[in-house]
């Protein structure tokens, strides 16, 4: 298994850390950014064609969650089933940075902020 590290590298397009994902750490998955079989991931085909790490690097809106690409069905379900706030994530990149968000993940074992 990886130790979890601060690294931005593995910060998601969506704004989740698989740094500290069980999945990313036992080698199962690749992380969100090398992740070539996840085309399925609409926020992900836009980070990608816009060239930016995550939605927290989107100017087009004021909030995230007027964006349809990130605030669908499957991100809604998800976040309510493990209590998961995306938009605090996103929010806390903006305000402090890539390298702080996933410093400040790493340390606390997080995948996401809680609600």
């Amino acid at each position: 298994m990886k130790e979890i590290i601060a690294d931005k590298k593995t910060v998601s397009s969506c704004g989740l850390y698989c740094g500290a994902c069980k999945k990313y750490l036992n080698d199962k998955c690749p992380g969100c950014q090398k992740n070539e079989k996840a085309s399925w991931c609409q926020v992900r085909v836009c980070c990608k064609e816009n060239d930016y790490l995550s939605c927290a690097d989107c100017e087009k809106f004021d909030n995230i969650r007027d964006c349809k690409k990130y605030n669908n069905f499957m991100s809604k379900m998800f976040s309510f089933i493990f209590r998961s706030d995306r938009d605090a994530c996103v929010q806390m990149i903006k305000s402090d940075g890539y390298d702080q968000f996933a410093d400040y993940m790493a340390k606390n074992n997080q995948v996401s902020m809680k609600k």
